[in-house]
């Protein structure tokens, strides 16, 4: 992933909390200081937590894994679904739909209406009134905003990454009944031992959502083109290898080559042995 310092985080305002009366007690171990009524994070503990949370993505993206981005606030709808197209992953930045998760066979049904009803030349607008052409067209203008950022996800998610878990409450609940892993941002008014993989932060900046969110997504990026490469390389090289060599290198050895192997070595041995004495 592409390093974070500490100076980034300090000058997108990363360290700034809320006020110490919202705060939840679990938060505790991330707090540096109160500092004017307000909580300061400590921000050595937002780049370990950034650095074990890239390499469990970095572990995922190797093997394929899927991500789902959630982020619904104002300040993070425009971000997540740029970083999530980014790495080509899915995302939710409308209101996330209760059931997306748990009830996903429901909700890939609904994906399939939109689908028919995207489709041109559907034979579902045939024979229909003007009324009712109006009707389904609001209808595939709901469900596409609906299902905008998850229209191509035909399973589950192998982790969920979170901005402002406290917002997304329905969202974490979801992910954890199925066992899903939760990478968030967490501020200080929220709990973070629901969370798999917290990153303590303000959740509420702008340019600290960028700069986390871009690093997770630069993570999966890097990853899944290292797996590309090594498969190209992988398949280049079984190309290249001809007939000859293969037969070769699988071609027994006879009697007399394994004696004359033999005497060889014998040989090499007693002249070590002589030159020794």
């Amino acid at each position: 992933m592409s390093k974070i310092k500490f100076e980034d985080l300090l000058g997108t305002g990363a360290h700034f909390g809320h006020v110490t009366r919202k705060w939840d007690p679990n938060f505790k171990p991330y707090v540096l200081m109160e500092k004017n009524g307000i909580h300061i994070i400590n921000l050595d503990e937002t780049l370990r937590c950034l650095d074990v949370a890239a390499s469990f993505i970095e572990a995922k993206s190797k093997k394929g894994g899927e991500f789902l981005f959630v982020g619904t606030k104002k300040q993070a709808r425009d971000i997540v679904q740029q970083e999530a197209d980014r790495c080509s992953m899915f995302y939710v930045v409308e209101r996330w739909l209760g059931g997306t998760l748990t009830n996903f066979s429901t909700i890939k049904k609904s994906i399939k209406r939109l689908n028919l009803l995207e489709k041109e030349g559907s034979p579902i607008y045939e024979n229909q009134t003007k009324k009712e052409v109006q009707m389904l067209n609001r209808e595939r203008i709901k469900l596409s905003d609906q299902h905008r950022g998850i229209k191509d996800m035909r399973r589950l998610p192998d982790a969920v990454i979170i901005v402002d878990t406290k917002l997304e409450s329905t969202a974490v609940a979801e992910a954890g009944r199925l066992g899903i892993p939760i990478i968030a941002i967490v501020d200080s008014n929220t709990d973070p031992s629901v969370i798999d993989y917290p990153i303590p932060a303000n959740d509420d900046s702008i340019r600290t959502i960028q700069l986390i969110i871009s690093s997770l997504a630069d993570t999966i990026m890097n990853s899944t083109a290292k797996k590309s490469k090594r498969s190209d390389a992988e398949l280049k090289a079984d190309k290249t290898k001809s007939p000859v060599e293969n037969n070769h290198s699988t071609k027994p050895t006879t009697a007399e080559e394994e004696q004359s192997k033999t005497e060889d070595s014998k040989a090499e041995v007693e002249s070590e042995s002589s030159d020794e004495s």
